[in-house]
């Protein structure tokens, strides 16, 4: 029995034989080429590109229909990659002025671009090489004409276990015979392990070398919780994970049969429990597990992967549908979030060396208002549809509100004067996620409808951590007494003004984290729709009182570390 470690990409634990998929290499000789093969080259390659295509677009539509438009949105990337003209006119100049066979040459461009983005610092955009690896292989699979393994030809549950595997391959799964995955390399931000979570099969990535600790037919383990891999377990291991299997599909029915509950505590307190999204396709899902409403809706996914800028009538017909399938329930739009990790190339932003503390967020739709009024005014019109309210990403101040709020009232007037009906009094919240703004919240609270707390960014500006930067990533901590206190203030100041408090990080949605901050006092929680059952057994499973002693045992606690142990323990005793 060999047991490894690795990333826990997408949890659970599956238990099956090893399907090994070596590596795929693409060794293609140097051919030199007369000078009236040249249009033939080019062709060649014309055809694998339109190939290539009609491949993805048809992988796109059915992962829509089979998954949902969120993980078909994935491939959008692929697509961009065929269209990049860089690339293209490089392999045909290259292939004019070198004379040698088009597969040589665009092997060569591909592993340029591979190597140029595989240095890059930032890990999500480094985890972006598998992309352009995917769509590379792809294009030179069709211009040799070979084939890639069909997953529908596994005949048994299996586990596979590869270097890499591509979104496309971990696409392809979806209802075949696949259990679960493990890779040499990849991390948490991969689209691979985003497909591999809405798959809901467990998955391990970043294990060094287990391609070659593993052969086919071997029996594995996989615990996509815990980031473990066990190969060719004894008796007694096979038996203890077998075991939690069981309990953990008995607790995820548990979970499941409250989710159309009201979300109360033991003692009677009204929790809200909403979901984020980043696309109106999402609203069945959040339906499904039984989400108050939508407390996060992303909206910077408007503006990426095209060429032009969304009108205002593209924004008004998503946020109406949205508003109009949710009610009654509230739906929070945040307004354009741009930069930090999310770039668009349309606004010529020139890259800075430190993208999350730089010109993004607020502040750029501030410096462009053009583009702040077109959002704006198509949230005013939608908010007839529904129970819409609006938030401001990234707001370090009282003036930095008040000037978005001003935009806010130039977009009202011009509504009124075109005789467009909109909610005149709708709600505008400002999000507390940099530290200047939970040290002055006092005063962002007496001018705030609300606040919504953005703990992925409070933490990271807080405690100094780059939280897409491996090698500081254990400084990371959400429950380090520093950010307990800022969130403790928070809540203080808004309920002290009579505003409301929710929290749309990620903190919201970890069960070790949920005692906690419900007993700091947080009125809304908000988290991917398919966390919410188990967020509201655990609240429901205990008293409003109860979480208010954690909490405060908690403060008192000296390191994170201390009080995530502590917090585990609570959750288990009130749970069982």
């Amino acid at each position: 029995m060999i047991k490894v470690k690795g990333i826990a990409a997408a949890s659970g634990i599956s238990i099956g034989p090893a399907y090994r998929i070596d590596k795929e290499e693409f060794v293609i000789p140097k051919e030199p080429i007369a000078q009236g093969d040249i249009p033939v080259q080019i062709q060649l390659f014309e055809e694998a590109l339109i190939q290539t295509r009609r491949e993805i677009v048809a992988l796109q539509k059915r992962i829509a229909t089979d998954m949902g438009q969120e993980q078909a949105e994935i491939f959008d990337a692929h697509l961009l990659v065929l269209e990049d003209r860089m690339l293209i006119e490089e392999v045909i100049s290259r292939l004019k002025k070198e004379r040698l066979n088009v597969a040589y040459i665009f092997l060569e461009v591909l592993k340029k671009y591979i190597d140029v983005f595989s240095k890059i610092e930032d890990e999500y955009l480094k985890e972006r090489t598998a992309d352009i690896n995917d769509v590379g292989k792809r294009i030179l699979r069709n211009l040799l004409g070979k084939k890639r393994m069909d997953f529908k030809d596994l005949k048994e549950k299996v586990v596979l276990v590869a270097h890499d595997l591509s979104p496309s391959d971990t696409a392809a799964m979806h209802k075949q015979n696949v259990c679960a995955f493990v890779t040499d390399i990849g991390g948490k931000t991969s689209h691979t392990a985003i497909m591999a979570k809405s798959l809901e099969i467990p998955a391990v990535v970043g294990v060094e070398g287990i391609t070659l600790k593993i052969k086919t037919n071997d029996l594995l383990i996989v615990d996509g919780s815990m980031g473990d891999v066990i190969i060719n377990p004894d008796e007694a291991t096979l038996q203890f994970y077998q075991e939690g299997q069981r309990k953990l599909k008995g607790i995820a029915e548990k979970f499941l049969s409250v989710k159309d509950l009201p979300t109360l505590t033991l003692d009677g307190k009204q929790i809200e429990i909403t979901a984020n999204i980043e696309l109106p396709d999402e609203v069945g899902s959040v339906k499904l597990h039984g989400a108050q409403g939508i407390g996060l809706y992303r909206t910077e996914f408007f503006y990426m992967n095209r060429k032009g800028l969304p009108s205002e009538e593209e924004h008004y017909q998503a946020y109406s549908y949205v508003a109009s399938e949710m009610k009654p329930y509230p739906v929070i739009i945040r307004t354009l979030d741009l930069g930090g990790d999310k770039f668009l190339s349309q606004f010529e932003i020139p890259h800075e060396m430190q993208n999350f503390l730089g010109w993004r967020a607020v502040r750029f739709c501030l410096a462009r208002p053009d583009i702040f009024k077109v959002q704006l005014r198509a949230i005013l019109r939608a908010s007839v549809h529904g129970k819409l309210k609006l938030m401001y990403p990234m707001i370090s101040g009282v003036e930095e509100l008040r000037q978005a709020n001003k935009i806010l009232d130039d977009c009202k007037e011009e509504l009124r004067k075109e005789g467009l009906p909109f909610n005149d009094n709708i709600e505008v919240g400002a999000m507390i996620e940099v530290p200047s703004a939970a040290m002055t919240c006092d005063l962002l609270a007496e001018e705030a409808d609300f606040f919504s707390i953005g703990t992925n960014d409070l933490i990271q500006y807080s405690l100094a951590v780059d939280r897409a930067n491996e090698k500081v990533a254990y400084l990371y901590e959400p429950l380090h007494p520093a950010v307990l206190r800022m969130i403790k203030n928070i809540i203080e100041a808004a309920h002290h003004a009579g505003i409301w408090v929710g929290m749309c990080g990620e903190m919201a949605g970890e069960p070790a984290f949920i005692l906690i901050i419900l007993g700091l006092g947080l009125d809304e929680f908000s988290m991917p729709p398919q966390v919410i059952p188990e967020v509201k057994y655990i609240i429901r499973s205990v008293t409003l009182k109860k979480a208010q002693e954690i909490a405060q045992k908690a403060l008192q606690l000296s390191t994170g570390k201390e009080v995530e142990a502590f917090s585990q323990l609570e959750l288990r005793k009130i749970l069982g």
